[in-house]
């Protein structure tokens, strides 16, 4: 029922429309099979993806959903229960009622379908959820950690203004106390003045009156005189001259009772003065001790004078016998007087100095008072700011803690999202396995590269695009003389599909090579059409990263990330060419670079590489060189010493021509410690070489030799596939290295996918047609599911890489 000539156009897309449930009744028995295979499978485990396929795992299944389907997906929820129980769900029904079971197998098909719809928004949403959360988090934090450090430098900014009032305050204590004992010293020296005072002034009093005696006995003693008049006139004189002399003495004395009163009043402006004294205490010590020795003198002249006053009472009493003696004490107390004199003089000298000194100290007494208010006040501020600064201190540190109990909270939502993240990416991967197990064909993508310079020089591309719902990114025609010839694919990039966006869609099929898959991915067209800038591309531009170091980029980040779910991976790479039926080692020692097919006698030519398929499914080439790599930039190195080693020549329809089949060989190895799963996933990487037609190409000599062992290895391949599309009992994988090499993927327990890449030239027209029709084929064929290659075997040391 597949037998179509390959010029003959295949069926419209209508007639696979599989969104609607219409399945073709050649299909239906491709279907039950993989749907049987697909529920022996369905129950084993895989493990979750790294965060950068979060988002591109599920694309290729959710373009095959119809509008209706994704509607009716907005309204309709799943528990773990239903979905455990729809993919462990089984075809019921009688035995040949293939009817029956196709309509039972579509409705299951489409439930899944709506489940990993349904599933992919939840995953978005809890993505976004604990991104969001993480913002949140991140942004507490930030304000916290500010928060915490501008209350620190304030508490310091704080206590260093409180450490300086201190210290003030300290000293301002110090000097008031100083202050205050001197002025307790000063009111003390000033108690014993007035009290010295009051007591000459007692003195002074008791001197007047023995001074009112003296002159009643010098009357009395006049009177004796007068009776003796002629004895007496001599004395009588001397008595005139005393008596004036007396009257000379009591003006002297009313004066220095004046004076005595103006050093009162002035001694009580200085009592009110030293009232607010408070220094200089040495000072006023020294003048109080000299005041006092002065005191002491004028209570010593008192006591003379007393004395001779009692001398003079004798006198005065033996007149006649003392007049000589009377005139000697009074002039020992004339020179007593003046002495007195001096040493009143010296006092009020002494009082004025100190006047002075004390106005000094008073005017600096008050600028430390001033001062003194003025630092009370800055105290009382900066206790004020102190409070505050407490205050808001114990503010600060409630909201800490307050935010500190939201950080747990939001950090408990986090683990919660990322637990249940997990678990959501181990179903989804689960059922979008199931999904594709389901298929159980080779995957085909389309790409079309852009128009080249030295291209047909033409405005019209027999190339366009259906844009109709059931084609739209998946169809493509090509017009030749007039008549147009439709395809449908899996995916159809067009000229304007760049390498970010090719690599999206096959993103998730690498991934399974880490989940312990089989995965090969290879390149076929025409000479020109662009297979090794999609496959290589140009590694040096970010943007223009082919598939095959971008695959290996996802490959590392991804066994990276996985070592926090205590996955570790050992991987190992290997390359090599198929030239002319002959295997060459692009790794090997022996191949030198720059010598372009010239090198027959290099890179192991000479060996026999030995291709071998093991009971498992595994391929093993004897001899070959196989690398251990554990970084992106160990893979660069090689893929650029292979690039250098690969056979390539010019030609009519590229000025460098790939002219050997590339085959990139990364085997994966992979340990959990916590659970001792073990995991072997293969990625194939394949940029075959270009078919051509001689009549364009121009090939002679060396490369007609290339072009016939290259268009007979493809000839090889396409017979492979009509053999597996037509289910014939020997396929013949064995009629070239290239097919026996590939015989794992195209029917065994592989994922493949084919790209398919077609040139716009008008003048390729015929190319890109039979490339097309090939492609369908293939997309057509029916291989074994894939199976995972797991184990809870540990692996031995050599996962040193991971």
């Amino acid at each position: 029922m597949f037998m179509r000539s390959q010029n003959r156009a295949p069926r419209s897309p209508s007639s696979r429309n599989i969104s609607t449930g219409d399945v073709p009744p050649d299909k239906r028995r491709k279907i039950g099979s993989a749907r049987s295979a697909g529920v022996a499978t369905v129950g084993r485990g895989r493990q979750p993806l790294a965060a950068v396929n979060n988002r591109q795992d599920v694309v290729a299944s959710a373009s095959d959903m119809g509008g209706a389907e994704g509607s009716e997906c907005e309204s309709v929820e799943f528990t773990k229960e239903e979905v455990e129980a729809l993919l462990n769900e089984k075809v019921k029904g009688k035995k040949f009622d293939v009817k029956g079971k196709m309509e039972q197998m579509n409705e299951h098909i489409r439930k899944l379908k709506l489940c990993v719809k349904w599933f992919q928004e939840v995953e978005v949403g809890h993505v976004q959820e604990k991104e969001k959360l993480r913002n949140t988090l991140e942004s507490s934090e930030r304000t916290l950690t500010e928060t915490e450090a501008a209350m620190t430098k304030k508490e310091e900014e704080f206590n260093s203004i409180i450490t300086e009032l201190k210290l003030k305050s300290t000293l301002l204590q110090e000097n008031l106390a100083k202050e205050e004992s001197e002025k307790l010293d000063a009111l003390e020296c000033h108690r014993r003045e007035t009290e010295a005072k009051v007591t000459a002034e007692k003195l002074q009093a008791s001197l007047r009156e023995e001074l009112g005696k003296a002159e009643q006995d010098k009357l009395s003693a006049n009177q004796r005189v007068i009776s003796l008049n002629d004895m007496y006139k001599r004395l009588q004189e001397y008595n005139t001259s005393l008596q004036q002399y007396n009257t000379k003495l009591q003006t002297d004395l009313a004066t220095a009772n004046e004076s005595l009163k103006r050093v009162e009043n002035e001694k009580a402006t200085i009592v009110q003065n030293l009232s607010t004294l408070r220094g200089h205490y040495n000072a006023l010590q020294d003048q109080l001790t000299f005041t006092k020795a002065s005191q002491d003198e004028a209570v010593k002249q008192k006591e003379a004078l007393l004395k001779e006053v009692n001398c003079i009472r004798g006198e005065l009493q033996h007149a006649r016998e003392d007049r000589d003696r009377q005139c000697t004490q009074v002039q020992e107390l004339t020179a007593e007087i003046v002495k007195y004199k001096e040493t009143t003089g010296k006092s009020v000298a002494e009082l004025d100095n100190l006047s002075l000194k004390s106005y000094a100290l008073e005017e600096t007494c008050s600028s430390q008072r001033e001062q003194i208010h003025v630092l009370q006040h800055q105290l009382a501020a900066a206790t004020e700011k102190l409070k505050m600064s407490d205050l808001s201190v114990v503010e600060t540190r409630t909201e800490f803690e307050q935010k500190k109990q939201a950080m747990r909270e939001l950090q408990c939502r986090l683990d919660d999202a990322e637990l249940k993240l997990v678990e959501g990416e181990k179903l989804r991967k689960k059922l979008h396995n199931t999904i594709l197990e389901l298929k159980g064909n080779i995957r085909v993508f389309c790409r079309v590269r852009p128009m080249l310079p030295d291209d047909c020089a033409t405005t019209e591309t027999p190339i366009s695009y259906p844009t109709s719902m059931e084609s739209l990114g998946r169809g493509i025609e090509l017009l030749q003389s007039g008549q147009k010839y439709p395809f449908t694919f899996d995916k159809v990039f067009d000229h304007e599909a760049s390498q970010q966006d090719v690599f999206v869609e096959i993103s998730q099929l690498v991934q399974s090579a880490l989940d312990g898959y089989k995965v090969c991915i290879f390149a076929y067209g025409q000479t020109g059409s662009g297979k090794t800038y999609t496959m290589m591309g140009v590694p040096e531009a970010y943007e223009q990263k082919g598939l095959i170091p971008r695959s290996l980029e996802q490959i590392f980040e991804t066994s990276q990330s996985l070592q926090a779910q205590g996955w570790k991976y050992k991987m190992q790479a290997s390359m090599l060419e198929i030239y002319n039926e002959t295997i060459r080692d692009l790794l090997s020692v022996n191949c030198s670079s720059g010598l372009d097919l010239t090198r027959a006698e290099n890179c192991g030519v000479g060996k026999q590489y030995a291709i071998k398929h093991d009971a498992n499914g595994n391929t093993h080439v004897a001899d070959l060189t196989i690398v251990d790599v554990c970084s992106m930039k160990e893979v660069s190195r090689l893929l650029r010493q292979a690039a250098q080693s690969r056979s390539v020549g010019k030609t009519d329809m590229n000025e460098h021509s790939s002219r050997s089949h590339f085959v990139f060989t990364l085997r994966i190895f992979g340990v959990n410690e916590s659970t001792e799963q073990q995991v072997q996933g293969v990625l194939n990487l394949i940029d075959l070489a270009g078919s051509e037609r001689l009549s364009r190409s121009g090939a002679t000599g060396d490369r007609l030799k290339e072009t016939q062992a290259i268009n007979k290895s493809l000839s090889c391949l396409s017979d492979v596939i009509f053999a597996l599309a037509k289910k014939d009992d020997h396929v013949p994988f064995r009629n070239s290295k290239l097919t026996y090499l590939l015989q794992p993927c195209l029917g065994g327990d592989s994922k493949t996918l084919m790209f398919v890449n077609v040139s716009p030239d008008p003048l390729s027209v015929g190319e890109s047609i039979c490339s097309l029709r090939f492609a369908a084929r293939v997309n057509s064929c029916e291989i074994g599911v894939a199976r995972r290659q797991t184990s809870t075997r540990t692996l031995d040391s050599r996962l040193s890489c991971g």
